[in-house]
């Protein structure tokens, strides 16, 4: 591969680090872009409450397949260059939704988001913590908590609000994403590449599908991982199902209100990931595990009562919780990661951020199928509730073993 004309200037470290930002940012604006265009989709194409949760959770496919072959590759090709890769991959998912005259296109477009934002993701989030002088890993975790979720918010804010207010609804939103990614590009291709022995040759690059765990990080990785997929669990019910709870319990159909909904989520949990700066990584990552159950609590109540006053409550608490989980969690893998194998760690921590994200979701509508949809999110705030437990006992105990050495100094 050769160097990018542009790439001979980069930006300097600052400017290299917002760029980087923003590179992240724009993937994860991608994963919830669609969220309030479900109900469009649905009445255009004729669309089942299942079908439509498949075709949300399909990303899920390019993410698991992503991840494990190519989520350590800039490692060795470099940040540059993949994170340009998976832009346009993004724009090709972004394309197949503009033009989608068929659901078949749905479920291909939303496999190549799942690819994009799985590869590029993990890219920039280990660009980030590179461009971090510092070995104290900790504000490149907050940074990119808090550009993820704020990515996710504003995403799913744009969408309901072109959704409901502009022609064309199932067009314009796209076109005004690949805009975005367009200047997102002309932002990488300068910022300063970190990988310094990359590999040049295609023939060179391993494609060899692998956990991503290192021996010596397992036992400390448990506790994140599971973390990790519980958040991501709740966060995944709002994106996939909350137009559907809007409807049928609330009896409100408006991409703008949905939308909106989401991106308060998302909105508290980047305003909590910025303003609980000093909180160590564990401790935020304990504190959003026993928020869990009082947020999936309120929101039940909400769905129970078809209160949106509540629902406003609950979205705010969940965000609040998803916040803790996930910098605490994402803070804790940095932590652990060998600098020289960082891209390939948060590749396996993305990896159970991303089937937390869909999984769960389609098990809920295959479940409300037959049990409705309140018992249906009972049944799954029980399952996140006792994932958050065992994260607890796992996340304490491996705590006090950390700590064992250091007392009896």
């Amino acid at each position: 591969m050769q160097e990018l004309q542009w790439s001979k200037t980069p930006l300097p470290g600052r400017a290299s680090l917002l760029a980087a930002a923003v590179l992240l940012g724009a993937l994860y604006a991608g994963s919830t872009l669609v969220t309030p265009l479900y109900p469009l989709y649905q009445h255009r194409f004729g669309l089942s409450d299942l079908t439509i949760t498949l075709v949300y959770a399909t990303y899920v496919i390019g993410n698991l397949g992503a991840l494990s072959a190519f989520g350590h590759v800039s490692d060795q090709a470099g940040r540059r260059h993949i994170s340009l890769l998976m832009l346009a991959v993004g724009g090709a998912s972004a394309l197949l939704f503009l033009l989608a005259v068929h659901p078949a296109m749905l479920f291909l477009a939303r496999a190549a988001s799942g690819l994009a934002i799985g590869v590029g993701a993990a890219t920039a989030t280990a660009w980030i913590a590179d461009l971090y002088a510092s070995a104290d890993k900790a504000r490149a975790s907050r940074l990119a908590a808090a550009v993820n979720l704020a990515g996710l918010a504003g995403g799913v804010l744009v969408a309901g609000l072109l959704a409901q207010f502009v022609p064309w609804p199932l067009r314009t939103v796209f076109l005004v994403y690949l805009l975005m990614l367009v200047v997102t590009a002309a932002f990488t291709v300068r910022t300063r590449e970190t990988v310094d022995a990359s590999v040049r040759a295609h023939a060179q690059l391993s494609f060899k599908p692998r956990i991503g765990v290192p021996s010596g990080s397992r036992a400390a990785f448990v506790a994140p991982a599971v973390t990790a997929f519980a958040t991501f669990a709740l966060l995944g019910f709002y994106a996939a199902l909350l137009p559907n709870l809007l409807a049928n319990s609330m009896h409100t159909h408006s991409p703008a209100t949905s939308g909106a909904i989401v991106a308060e989520l998302f909105a508290a949990c980047a305003v909590t990931v910025a303003l609980t700066p000093l909180l160590p990584s564990r401790v935020t990552m304990f504190t959003g595990l026993v928020l869990l159950a009082p947020s999936l609590g309120l929101l039940l109540w909400a769905q129970a009562a078809g209160s949106i006053g509540l629902l406003i409550l609950a979205s705010a608490l969940c965000g609040i919780a998803s916040a803790f989980g996930f910098r605490g969690s994402l803070q804790e893998v940095n932590r652990i990661a060998p600098p020289q194998q960082r891209a390939e760690l948060l590749s396996a921590y993305l990896l159970c951020c991303y089937s937390g994200n869909s999984l769960p979701a389609v098990g809920v509508a295959l479940l409300s199928r037959h049990v409705g949809h309140l018992r249906a999110n009972v049944a799954f705030a029980a399952v996140c509730v006792t994932l958050a437990l065992v994260a607890l006992a796992i996340g304490i105990r491996q705590t006090r073993r950390e700590d064992r050495p250091t007392a009896m100094k």
